[in-house]
């Protein structure tokens, strides 16, 4: 099994004795496919010990992803995502103007072709996301904080092209081009209430190593008090 060419080590972003939280770079898909190793492989590798996912990235996405140490902590973790009880946060850029600068994008997914989502108008059962955004003046770039509600399959891609702001390098919902797809797991919080253990509230975060984020506003290093 290969593993991808000039891969740098997972930096660590915190660890307990139950779970691993490292970061994800983009380009690299949770599990292994067509003979080249995934993520959870790589880690196991590194680390030295076996890891079970609990939550999945795009392949394109880089970011915090969160790894179990054992199953009973996989089965815990697995949960409070399932539950939503564990706050997602991420940042995107794009170089298109959206048809909104905050608010909600709501409303059902449907495959469309070649493995593409399109966003509904109706809401049976919708996916939902909450955003706010910053025009970056000097990159000449949207950011955006994002906060999905539901976990669907491509969600905040489809959310922001259904804005009109594609992300950067995004091309198979028109984004501009760009040298990676600029979407990343930026936030994870959650309480933590393992066995043996008194409950403590978590949080996670990791800035993206690409892109146009000196300009961020201060507000965004605690996006729960803003989304």
């Amino acid at each position: 099994m290969t593993h991808p060419q000039n891969l740098q080590p997972f930096a660590v972003i915190g660890q307990t004795a139950d779970w691993l939280a490292i970061h994800k770079p983009a380009g690299i898909g949770m599990h292994s496919e067509d003979g080249e190793a995934g993520l959870v492989v790589l880690a196991e590798q590194q680390f030295d010990y076996p890891l079970w996912p609990v939550h999945r990235l795009d392949k394109v996405t880089s970011g915090i992803i969160l790894l179990a140490k054992n199953a009973s902590a996989a089965a815990r973790l697995s949960s409070l995502f399932a539950e939503h009880k564990i706050q997602k946060y991420y940042l995107a850029q794009s170089a298109q103007k959206p048809k909104k600068k905050q608010g909600w994008v709501k409303g059902d997914m449907s495959k469309g072709r070649n493995g593409s989502w399109l966003l509904q108008r109706s809401s049976n059962n919708p996916a939902i996301t909450r955003f706010i955004s910053h025009f970056d003046e000097q990159a000449q770039k949207r950011l955006f904080l994002l906060k999905p509600l539901t976990g669907r399959t491509h969600q905040l891609r489809v959310a922001l092209k259904s804005l009109g702001a594609a992300i950067d390098g995004d091309s198979r919902y028109g984004g501009d081009n760009a040298d990676r797809t600029y979407l990343h797991a930026f936030m994870l919080c959650f309480r933590d209430e393992s066995d043996g253990c008194a409950a403590q509230d978590i949080v996670l975060s990791c800035l993206p190593d690409h892109g146009h984020w000196a300009s961020l506003p201060e507000t965004w290093q605690a996006p729960w008090q803003i989304l």
